[in-house]
């Protein structure tokens, strides 16, 4: 028998899973948690008021499960209130798992916190729209996001932060 000669003293595995190049698989969705406050209904629906002030926050987080798999979570935390009193006030975690193979070690972090959230962002936005609209109000549809916008600036903000850090032990 003859003894094939391989590239790099390489195995078929590791040259096959090159060639292939990345490979995303979303393994899952769902809920984490959830919650809506509506404290001062039926008198808030019966009554109509002044334009709520509404105020939405939200996060983005990535966990490490295992060596190629994530979760990443989408953080909503939003109010709407009038001047005397809240309106109702939401609170949703929403995930996806994702399976991430082959994939550049540089270009991780941003896919987890650009690609990643962009996905799930649409079922984000359903929920809470069904939401409020199932708590007696017009449904709040979010606009979309830019999550490549947001990460740049976050990485911008880390940055300098970190300098001004080196500075100060210097």
């Amino acid at each position: 028998m003859a003894e094939e000669n391989k590239p790099n003293g390489g195995d078929d595995q590791s040259t096959e899973q090159a060639q292939q190049g990345p490979r995303v698989s979303v393994l899952g969705q769902y809920i984490k948690d959830l919650s809506f406050e509506n404290p001062n209904a039926p008198k808030s629906l019966q009554e109509p008021g002044e334009n709520p002030n509404l105020q939405l926050n939200f996060n983005v987080g990535a966990n490490k499960l295992s060596e190629d798999t994530y979760e990443v979570t989408l953080h909503f935390e939003g109010a709407a209130k009038s001047e005397s009193s809240g309106i109702y006030q939401l609170d949703l975690v929403y995930a996806g798992v994702f399976r991430v193979e082959n994939f550049p070690q540089e270009r991780l972090r941003p896919f987890l916190f650009v690609d990643c959230p962009a996905t799930l962002f649409p079922f984000v936005r359903r929920i809470i729209a069904d939401l409020t609209r199932e708590g007696g109000y017009p449904p709040l549809l979010i606009d979309p996001i830019d999550f490549a916008a947001l990460y740049r600036r976050n990485a911008a903000q880390q940055q300098q932060q970190q300098q001004q850090e080196n500075e100060a032990e210097a």
